[in-house]
């Protein structure tokens, strides 16, 4: 598949787009939400998927500022989302600025296989888009209801007609 800069950037801030309204359901109580017992938080897990974004893409060569204090996981999901919203932003910026399409074609090393730029950039968005999925879930666990990312969550299928929605 050719893949341009341009189709990157479009999917890149569809997705983005996507993944902020998730986060903007987060409140400082959710983000204590576990996966199980000792597991993961909600906002560990967001804010691992957001402060990796630079690390990946400098990993791979872009010139990007990395998040201070990365290692700090924030008690403020204010501070998450702004940071995503920036992170993100930056992000398309730095890939619009300093790659072109001969750029996409070069091989490099992505954990243990060959990939071309164009394949660690979709990797890139496949690992926020996983992560996404994990938010979702921890949020309706939270008792938010979240945002629906390619459907209407249950309870927006009553504005579709749909008394009985699908299990």
């Amino acid at each position: 598949m050719d893949v341009t800069i341009a189709d990157f950037i479009k999917e890149w801030k569809r997705e983005a787009m996507l993944t902020q309204k998730v986060l903007d359901g987060l409140t400082d109580d959710s983000l204590q939400q576990q996966v199980y017992p000792q597991g993961r938080t909600l906002g560990r897990i967001a804010w691992h998927f957001t402060t990796s974004i630079p690390e990946y893409l400098a990993d791979f060569g872009l010139e990007i500022d990395k998040v201070e204090n990365a290692e700090r996981i924030p008690t403020s999901a204010k501070e998450i989302v702004e940071t995503f919203n920036n992170v993100s932003s930056s992000a398309s910026k730095a890939i619009e600025q300093q790659w072109t399409e001969e750029s996409l074609e070069k091989v490099q090393n992505a954990f243990g296989r060959e990939e071309t730029n164009a394949q660690i950039l979709m990797g890139l968005i496949k690992h926020i888009v996983h992560h996404r999925g994990q938010v979702t879930v921890l949020l309706r666990q939270a008792g938010i209801k979240p945002y629906g990312v390619y459907g209407p969550p249950k309870e927006d299928w009553i504005h579709l007609g749909i008394k009985n929605p699908p299990l």
